[in-house]
């Protein structure tokens, strides 16, 4: 098959990913889309780096079997574990991957004080760590692990506001909100709480995300390698997921469209 008309897998832990699915969609509404959620494995912010690995490995085979042109790891964590051993083990295909907006929050910055929402494995890798070392001279960086969103996003509660709240509000306790300036959704599957963190900051708020910047990266990879399809082309998504419970193929789409 003509590259082209290949489709580009996306994957993540669970059901975050779909937020990038989403952005990918709107910018890149020609193009075929596999979306594999890993839901029978999430999260994977608790796992080890080893374990990470390995799952994303044998997801990666799963897109081979599909002969994708391109893979997004949609997932901030997966990246942080995982993009560097798949890259060298798949140098003839493109693997786009994810980190924390730490950058487009921060950049030219001075005495702002910015908060790193994000699973506890990204906040402790060296590529994190090192990210932010170009920052925290000039701002107060706070490193903020949110485990339990992942469970939220992927038990299908983000419509309830008690518990979402709840949640939130036990993260920021102990912050003096007022003070914040920026919030980094350093997990995709953070993006779907943008307006409860606006209503609980309760102040005007620079809220970032990746999404937006591994979308035009992989755009511009595939227009470097000739490889996007035509505008006349009709796109289209498929939605698969390791767990055996058809609900988080029912969920997938739900965020899709939400």
């Amino acid at each position: 098959m003509d590259n082209k008309n290949k489709a580009i897998g996306v994957f993540d832990s669970g059901l975050g990913g779909v937020s990038v699915l989403k952005e990918l969609v709107k910018s890149m509404p020609n193009e075929k889309f596999i979306y594999f959620g890993d839901s029978a494995n999430a999260p994977y912010g608790i796992k080890t780096k080893e374990e990470i690995t390995k799952r994303c490995e044998e997801i990666i085979e799963f897109f081979l079997e599909k002969d994708v042109k391109a893979i997004v790891i949609a997932c901030n964590t997966a990246t942080s574990a995982a993009a560097k051993f798949l890259r060298e083990k798949y140098p003839y295909l493109p693997i786009i991957g994810m980190e924390p907006a730490l950058k487009v929050a921060a950049d030219g910055k001075i005495n702002n004080t910015i908060v790193v929402m994000a699973t506890p494995l990204t906040l402790r890798e060296e590529k994190f760590n090192n990210l932010m070392s170009q920052y925290d001279d000039n701002n107060v960086i706070i490193k903020m692990p949110c485990p339990e969103l992942v469970n939220i996003v992927e038990n299908d509660l983000l419509d309830d506001e008690k518990v979402v709240e709840a949640q939130l509000t036990n993260y920021y306790k102990g912050l003096d909100m007022e003070k914040i300036n920026s919030v980094v959704l350093g997990c995709t599957h953070f993006v779907f709480y943008r307006n409860y963190i606006e209503r609980i900051l309760n102040h005007n708020i620079n809220i970032v995300d990746g999404n937006k910047g591994t979308t035009n990266h992989l755009k511009e990879v595939l227009k470097e390698r000739n490889e996007l399809r035509d505008e006349n082309e009709k796109g289209s998504v498929n939605i698969y997921n390791s767990s055996k419970d058809k609900r988080f193929i029912e969920l997938s789409k739900k965020l899709l469209n939400r």
